[in-house]
């Protein structure tokens, strides 16, 4: 006859190591992750170009529109670059602080970007131009140079070009209150 406690004590084995195996592997998981979340990528894309030159824009433009060029954003003035597309719903949810700031004197100036021509005209038609000039980016070029991956995302840039500063989402709520107000307010009082 087999002896209880023989039994338990190899019962107790397999339940411990069944036991300890799941936290084991999520540690190795979670170590695994958190070295990638600090590992530098020479090969990815910048996220920010604070206090770099601003890198060129597309000199295309939607008909109709006055085109952006790169001497318009080393004119000597603060501009607020804006990346922006017709179907993006946080665009058209900070349009109206965009038009507000163009209202305010403030140089707003804008990218149309992976839109339809079309479709970016007429939005501006129904809602309002607030950019001073516009350069169409189709095809997404001038996004990935300035490291857009997902929009809206808007850059202020000083007279000489350099870029001052990067608020990637809409320009509404408290976020925008809090960080990018006093960034374009220190920018405009230089």
């Amino acid at each position: 006859m087999a002896d209880p406690d023989r039994r338990a004590q190899v019962g107790t084995s397999r339940i411990s190591l069944l036991m300890i195996a799941p936290p084991l592997i999520f540690a190795v998981f979670a170590a695994i992750l958190v070295v990638g979340l600090f590992r530098d990528d020479p090969d990815g894309l910048p996220l920010v170009f604070v206090s770099r030159p601003a890198p060129p824009i597309q000199e295309e433009t939607l008909p109709g529109r006055v085109t952006l060029t790169d001497a318009e954003l080393r004119s000597g003035k603060v501009t607020v670059l804006n990346f922006w597309a017709s179907w993006c719903l946080p665009c058209r949810a900070e349009h109206p602080t965009l038009m507000a700031l163009d209202a305010d004197g403030v140089r707003v100036a804008g990218v149309n970007v992976q839109d339809k021509a079309e479709q970016a005209n007429a939005y501006l038609d129904d809602d309002g131009d607030p950019f001073l000039a516009v350069a169409y980016d189709p095809q997404g070029r001038t996004a990935i140079d300035w490291s857009v991956t997902a929009l809206p995302v808007t850059v202020i840039v000083d007279g000489d070009g350099i870029v001052l500063f990067r608020f990637a989402g809409p320009l509404v709520g408290s976020d925008y209150e809090q960080r990018f107000v006093p960034e374009l307010k220190n920018a405009l009082s230089q």
